[in-house]
């Protein structure tokens, strides 16, 4: 029975697009494999569950395949058979054309010359037989194409983020600049089409998995990003401007004065890129930052009677 792409994803075939993002993003998770080492059954969900939703997740592939027009592996189908009940899909000798040739039958295809010189066209070419146009066509079969070739990227965050083409090497000897899709996240599968084994029909395809690298003190959070952002004392007490990293470079970011740690401050439109192009924010967490055995502070802290009556921990229902 074929694959169904919709079935292996677990929506309707009328899924919305963020639908079908969610449903993937759940199975990808669930079968991620560096979660799963060693677990050929999850690899193999994991990599049926990626290439569907690289069909399904494209506007334009996923119509094709709804028409029937590309299989669950994105490859073209066989044009379908001419319809009808006689001979070749329904030919009928008397009529000159196929399709309903008798009077009142029906729309008539005439394509005025021997109907064997239209099957060499679709099945290449006419030769011995019992066939009436020569060599039956069901009994020939196309050369096949090559083979797909596999590879996983790598992508840096920052890169990632900013879906900055990635210059990748291919078995063949060629080196391409790969486009990232909007709104990808790590297992998403692209295919390079023709970029695959060499074979008498064509190449085949490569198909690159991409994996977004750790970024050592930036993560991500859906389409948002989120760091943790030290500031000193004085900054917090008094209010500063301070730098905060993105992956679009440092920008300068305003600390209101009295600002605590555990506050999150936001940079809009500097986060992930969504499926849409637009971007997700950068979230800044404060964490006010003390210096280690200083002297005059220490000092400030032990004269200092203002703080004595408030309890920063009473919303904890603790003295």
């Amino acid at each position: 029975m074929a694959k169904d792409l919709y079935s292996t994803l677990g929506v309707a075939r009328g899924a919305s697009a963020p639908d079908i993002k969610k449903a993937y993003r759940k199975l990808a998770k669930a079968n991620h494999p560096d979660t799963h080492a060693g677990d050929a059954a999850a690899l193999a969900r994991f990599k049926d569950v990626s290439a569907a939703y690289t069909i399904l997740s494209d506007a334009d592939e996923r119509a094709k395949y709804d028409r029937g027009e590309i299989d669950a592996d994105g490859q073209p189908k066989a044009p379908p058979g001419f319809g009808g009940g006689s001979g070749f899909g329904g030919f009928n000798p008397g009529s000159g054309g196929f399709g309903g040739g008798a009077p009142g039958g029906g729309t008539r295809f005439d394509f005025g010359g021997d109907p064997s010189d239209l099957f060499s066209e679709l099945f290449g070419g006419r030769g011995g037989g019992d066939s009436p146009f020569g060599q039956d066509p069901r009994a020939r079969t196309a050369p096949p194409k090559g083979g797909d070739v596999a590879y996983r990227l790598s992508v840096p965050f920052e890169e990632a983020a900013l879906l900055r083409a990635q210059r990748i090497s291919l078995q063949n000897g060629r080196t391409l600049d790969l486009k990232l899709p909007p709104g990808f996240e790590s297992g998403r599968q692209v295919r390079m089409g023709g970029q695959g084994q060499a074979g008498p029909s064509g190449a085949g395809d490569a198909l690159v998995t991409l994996d977004i690298a750790t970024h050592r003190f930036m993560r991500r959070d859906g389409d948002d990003i989120r760091l943790d952002l030290p500031i000193r004392l004085g900054e917090a007490v008094l209010g500063a401007k301070v730098k905060v990293p993105t992956p679009d470079g440092p920008v300068m970011l305003g600390v209101a004065a009295g600002t605590t740690s555990g506050r999150t401050l936001r940079l809009r439109g500097r986060g992930f890129t969504r499926a849409d192009g637009t971007r997700g924010d950068l979230l800044a967490t404060i964490a006010i930052d003390l210096p280690p055995d200083d002297e005059e502070l220490r000092a400030f802290a032990e004269r200092w009677t203002g703080d004595a009556s408030r309890n920063p921990r009473s919303a904890l229902g603790v003295d």
